[in-house]
């Protein structure tokens, strides 16, 4: 397995505990997403699935009066940019470079090349305050999953996107002990975040399940965001 990730010392030692390779990628970079490839392909072979996790995202109003000051201020658009080039762009370039790669494997009896799998956030559909560019993000992996899927159907390359839930990720469980209590209590059953465990099941299954193809499937406890 390769990791691509920019955080050095994390990617490093989670390759080191699952036997993989580590590949530091900034993924709004062209050259570096094609260095990680040609690394990961040279250690492994050519990839079979491809998993997607960027996530990047601020939590700004679109417009607004400072609560201090009063003055109106509005969204700064590098950081919407950021987040667009990270969560969306970025998923599309490993995407494409992806596939490129797996068009040119022999076929299984199932006429199967490769798997990708994306990740999008119920923000997708439940946007909250302040998450005009993390939703507009997350909504545009959901919205390429089926076009991408037709792009791809005479490969035999299927594409399908998790839309995750609050997760016990670790930036997640830095919060505050109350912070995450309420988040626990927003979940209408199981009553708790979803745990890391359980997305990687809904990855394998996905990856397993040969006819499941172009879908976007909500792992989330049934819940439905609310403002904020």
């Amino acid at each position: 397995m390769a990791i691509f990730d920019f955080n050095e010392n994390a990617g490093e030692e989670l390759a080191r505990e699952i036997g993989g390779v580590f590949c530091k990628t900034d993924i709004t970079s062209d050259e570096q997403v094609e260095a990680a490839f040609a690394k990961a392909r040279a250690a492994l072979g050519q990839e079979h699935i491809l998993v997607n996790c960027a996530g990047v995202g601020y939590a700004i109003k679109t417009a607004g009066r400072d609560k201090l000051t009063g003055e109106i201020r509005h969204h700064p658009l590098e950081k919407f940019e950021r987040t667009i080039q990270v969560n969306l762009v970025g998923s599309f370039r490993c995407i494409a470079k992806a596939a490129a790669g797996m068009i040119a494997l022999p076929a299984t009896a199932g006429s199967e090349r490769g798997v990708i799998v994306n990740t999008a956030s119920v923000a997708a559909q439940d946007g909250q305050i302040g998450q005009a560019a993390y939703s507009a993000s997350k909504a545009g992996i959901v919205g390429m999953t089926l076009p991408i899927a037709r792009d791809l159907m005479n490969e035999g390359i299927r594409i399908n996107t998790i839309m995750p839930g609050i997760f016990a990720t670790a930036v997640m469980l830095a919060s505050p002990e109350h912070v995450l209590q309420a988040l626990e209590k927003s979940v209408p059953f199981p009553r708790r975040l979803g745990r890391p465990e359980e997305f990687a099941a809904m990855v394998e299954t996905v990856v397993t399940s040969t006819y499941l193809n172009g879908e976007s499937i909500r792992l989330d406890g049934a819940i439905r965001m609310g403002l904020r």
